[in-house]
């Protein structure tokens, strides 16, 4: 592997260019570094995210194939608006970010590149870029019970979204709705999904080439957001 692959170093926070990503496995980029809140960052804009497990090195990715939600292209089913409409569930806005995550961690997977692959190290990582206003979560509440949510990094007019979790049925996909909601009240551009699965694809997400979604990733982030940073403080949305 260290054959192939680019080696970070712990000082330099320089990426090699995506188009170096192995084809098999698709999209391995690079090892080693660490999930510093400036490394993260960095990934990020540049196209690239960690996965990795604890028996193994910081791996990072930017595979060929990348998942996007264009924010008009979410698909909400007839019964998932039916749920909306009936108020059952509240939801929330940074409220319980780590509770959030730690449940995203926790939730059996069965995507081989969505598997049980929050660390530690990764929680730590996303809980401190969340305390210094870079990571966000949407909650999903039935009275106090927390039963859905989402997370993931705001990237100027970007979210990238990083994993979601449902303990009733479709609570992750009303943690999107609001997102998608949210987002477009402030003008984003897209969702980056890293991957498509069956069930991102039945919210409408696509794949798309990686060259196209470094263009239209670096167009965004070209584009001067029309928020201030206060759109992130703890709320109600629902």
């Amino acid at each position: 592997m260290a054959q192939h692959l680019f080696q970070l170093s712990q000082h330099n926070l320089s990426f090699p260019d995506v188009d170096s990503a192995l084809p098999e496995p698709d999209g391995l980029l690079a090892y080693g570094g660490d999930l510093s809140n400036q490394r993260l960052l960095t990934a990020y804009s540049k196209g690239i995210f960690p996965w990795y497990s604890d028996d193994s090195p910081i791996l990072w990715w930017s595979p060929s194939e990348r998942g996007i939600l264009e924010l008009a292209d979410f698909k909400c089913s007839k019964s998932l608006a039916k749920k909306i409409r009936q108020q059952r569930y509240r939801v929330t806005l940074n409220q319980a970010f780590e509770h959030v995550i730690k449940a995203c961690a926790n939730v059996p997977r069965n995507d081989a590149m969505h598997g049980t692959w929050i660390t530690d190290e990764m929680m730590d990582a996303y809980i401190s870029l969340h305390q210094q206003g870079h990571a966000h979560s949407i909650e999903v509440w039935n009275q106090q019970q927390l039963v859905g949510g989402l997370y993931g990094v705001g990237l100027n007019n970007v979210f990238c979204g990083e994993s979601m979790f449902h303990i009733e049925t479709d609570c992750s996909k009303i943690a999107t709705y609001y997102l998608v909601q949210w987002l477009k009240q402030h003008d984003f551009a897209f969702i980056d999904c890293q991957l498509v699965n069956p069930h991102l694809s039945s919210l409408g997400v696509k794949g798309v080439a990686r060259d196209y979604f470094i263009s239209k990733l670096n167009q965004a982030q070209n584009k001067t957001p029309r928020y201030t940073n206060d759109i992130w403080q703890p709320k109600e949305l629902s």
